[in-house]
């Protein structure tokens, strides 16, 4: 009996030593690699010590739970909490399973404006993610993910106030890096400009809610989005447009973007009929052999199916976008009629337009490329049917 104690006594030592935070011994063998590793996460110590005497590995922080997860993978099984912290997916096949999706929050607040105190310079909108994936076959489910960055209490500031924010663009999820199958069932992501940047990989929201008002769904990634709410905020300012709801910047051989099927499109009190595109075409800027320029290979696509718009989309549909002129000059302007911007078979009042005006911007699908090209496998490249 004295030397299981000391045994005991000795294991709680090395664990503490080693900094692991972990208080249940059920990390699985090496003979149960084919088996499904279940990890819990909860919001409270009173919780994380039911939990432990339950048997189960769990944690109060995200990121050590996904830290510990072995190479195969794990699903992480997150209860009902405001998790204030940062997480990153950097481990394959990880999966984030909540029980109830408005109260179980993943937030935090930075924003591009601020200033990394070790680098002493702005992080810049890439540095900002509250959420990041970076590696393939994630799946978050029954979840919401934040940045809450109060851009509404900023943009109400006036212009020379001492603690006007310039830098407002705050990620909620970045999905970048060695990311691939991509998938989120029932989750929300919540921001204003630039929530969600979809990067790297192919990945699919069903079922879901995002909201935003500038370019809240950019980036260079192929992405269905099926089901889901896709809500303008308002702004605090007056300005011709009060949002865009896409900014895609596909790369030219990549053949679909973002692509909104059987979606809603819908908006928040205070967001005026008419002020928000469907999307403007991002070239980023670049790095070239002859300058730093707008990317001439990012030729933005953007398709909405069957999607009900109300009206606050724009009659004429998309805009225009600047980019880096390759001389140093003013911007260059880059239009939709040289994006791959198309709609098929939308409702709702957003969807209406003057057929002998606008046809050249807001361009339809035939019934044929619709049926040939853009069903959900198509689009994914067989990874979902």
């Amino acid at each position: 009996m004295k030397q299981a104690i000391v045994a005991s006594f000795l294991s709680c030592v090395l664990l503490v030593v080693a900094g692991c935070s972990v208080t249940a011994s059920n990390e699985p063998s090496s003979s149960a690699t084919n088996q499904t590793t279940n990890l819990y996460v909860v919001n409270s110590e009173v919780e994380k010590d039911k939990f432990i005497a339950a048997g189960k590995t769990t944690f109060t922080d995200i990121q050590q739970a996904v830290n510990f997860a072995p190479s195969q993978g794990a699903t992480i099984h997150i209860e009902p909490g405001v998790y204030k912290q940062r997480v990153e997916i950097n481990k394959s096949n990880i999966s984030l399973v909540g029980r109830d999706r408005d109260n179980t929050v993943i937030e935090y607040g930075l924003y591009a404006g601020f200033i990394d105190p070790e680098k002493g310079k702005k992080i810049g909108t890439f540095g900002t993610a509250t959420f990041r994936v970076t590696e393939a076959n994630f799946t978050a489910k029954n979840i919401t993910i934040a940045n809450s960055f109060d851009y509404p209490a900023n943009e109400k500031l006036d212009k020379t106030h001492p603690d006007r924010i310039k830098g407002e663009q705050a990620v909620a999820l970045q999905i970048s890096g060695n990311a691939d199958k991509s998938l989120f069932l029932n989750v929300s992501l919540l921001g204003y400009q630039d929530t969600l940047y979809a990067n790297s990989g192919r990945s699919a929201f069903i079922d879901s809610k995002i909201s935003g008002h500038v370019d809240f769904i950019f980036g260079a990634g192929t992405v269905w989005f099926e089901n889901s709410e896709i809500v303008s905020l308002r702004r605090f300012k007056k300005v011709k447009y009060s949002g865009y709801i896409t900014a895609p910047s596909t790369r030219i051989q990549t053949p679909y973007g973002f692509v909104f099927y059987n979606c809603k499109l819908t908006r928040e009190e205070g967001v005026a009929d008419g002020s928000v595109p469907l999307g403007r075409p991002w070239h980023p800027t670049t790095t070239f052999s002859d300058g730093r320029y707008a990317d001439p290979f990012a030729v933005a696509n953007a398709v909405f199916i069957r999607t009900y718009m109300d009206a606050h989309i724009a009659t004429e549909g998309w805009s225009s976008m600047g980019g880096t002129a390759k001389d140093g000059g003013k911007k260059t302007q880059f239009t939709p009629e040289a994006a791959r911007f198309f709609e098929y078979q939308n409702t709702g009042a957003g969807a209406e337009y003057d057929r002998d005006i606008t046809p050249e911007i807001r361009r339809q699908l035939s019934d044929f490329e619709f049926e040939q090209f853009y069903t959900k496998s198509a689009v994914l490249n067989g990874w979902l049917n």
